[in-house]
C-alpha cells in the first residue's frame, strides 16, 4: 500500500520538484529583477531574518481563517439541515445566502470593521465565515437532498423518524458533497483573511505584513508570507482529505484511492 502511495505522489512530486528549477533557472539566465519575480533561492534566504516577525503574524492570520471557517461552516450546516427540514425554509435561506456569497470582499471588510472595531479579531472571523457559509450550504443541500426516493420509502417502512433517516441516510449520503465543499472553503478562509487585513487591523497579521513590505518594495520578504500561506494552505487541505478518509472509508471513492 505504501509503494501504490509513493508511486502515486511520484509524479506530483517531480512536477513541484521541476516548477521550482524552471523558476530558479529563468530567474538567473534572464536576470529578472526581485521586484518582478524573486528566485527561489532568495525567498528561502529570506526566512530566517524575518522569522522572528513573521511568525506571529503568521499565527494570527491563520487562526482567524481556522475560526472563521468552523464558525462559517457550523452555520452552514445547520442552515443546511434546516432549510431541507422545512422547504419554507429552504425558500427563504437561498435568497440570502446567495446575496451574502455575491456580496465583495472589499464591502464587507470596511462593515466588518465599522462594528466590531479595527482591532478586534471577530471583524475579521465574520467576514471569512460569511465566505465560506455559501459553498458548505448549497452542497450541503444538495446532497441532503440527492437521497434515493427508494431508500426514503424504505426508511419510512420501517417506521423511522425524520431525525432517524437523517442522521442515518441522508446524511452520509452526503458526506462527499460536504468535504468537496470545505476543500473549497479552506483555500477562501485563508484569501479571505489575508484580503481583509489588507483593509486594517493589528500589525501582526500576514496581511499588514505584506503590504508594510511591498510598500518598502522588499519583495522577497512579501513571498515569504505568500509561501508561508500557500503551506498552510496545503496543510490544511490535507488535514480536510485526512478527515474525509476517516469518516467516508465505506465510499466508493476513498476504498479506490486505497488500493
Amino acid at each position: 500500500m505504501t509503494t501504490n502511495r509513493l508511486r502515486r505522489a511520484f509524479p506530483a512530486i517531480v512536477v513541484f520538484a521541476g516548477g521550482i528549477l524552471f523558476w530558479e533557472t529563468i530567474v538567473r539566465v534572464f536576470d529578472i529583477k526581485g521586484f518582478l519575480l524573486p528566485a527561489p533561492s532568495a525567498i528561502i534566504s529570506a526566512f530566517p531574518a524575518e522569522w522572528a516577525e513573521l511568525r506571529p503574524a503568521a499565527v494570527g492570520t491563520f487562526t482567524s481563517a481556522l475560526a472563521g471557517l468552523t464558525l462559517g461552516t457550523t452555520l452552514a450546516i445547520v442552515a443546511a439541515v434546516g432549510a431541507v427540514r422545512w422547504p419554507m425554509a429552504r425558500e427563504g435561506a437561498m435568497p440570502l445566502a446567495i446575496t451574502a456569497n455575491s456580496t465583495p470582499i472589499i464591502v464587507l471588510a470596511p462593515v466588518a470593521n465599522a462594528w466590531f472595531g479595527l482591532l478586534s479579531p471577530w471583524s475579521t472571523i465574520v467576514v471569512i465565515a460569511v465566505l465560506v457559509f455559501f459553498p458548505v450550504m448549497i452542497n450541503l443541500v444538495r446532497g441532503l437532498m440527492s437521497t434515493d426516493a427508494a431508500e426514503l420509502e424504505l426508511m419510512a417502512s420501517y417506521a423511522a423518524t425524520r431525525r432517524t433517516t437523517l442522521w442515518k441516510l441522508q446524511l452520509p449520503g452526503a458526506l462527499p458533497y460536504m468535504f468537496s465543499a470545505l476543500k473549497v472553503a479552506a483555500a477562501l478562509s485563508l484569501i479571505g483573511a489575508i484580503v481583509k487585513e489588507y483593509f486594517g487591523g493589528s500589525q501582526s497579521r500576514l496581511g499588514q505584513y505584506i503590504t508594510l513590505k511591498a510598500g518598502n518594495f522588499q519583495f522577497e520578504e512579501v513571498w515569504t508570507a505568500i509561501v508561508l500561506a500557500a503551506l498552510f494552505g496545503i496543510g490544511l487541505y490535507v488535514l480536510i482529505t485526512l478527515v474525509e478518509k476517516k469518516f467516508m472509508s465505506w465510499h466508493v471513492s476513498v476504498r479506490a484511492a486505497q488500493i
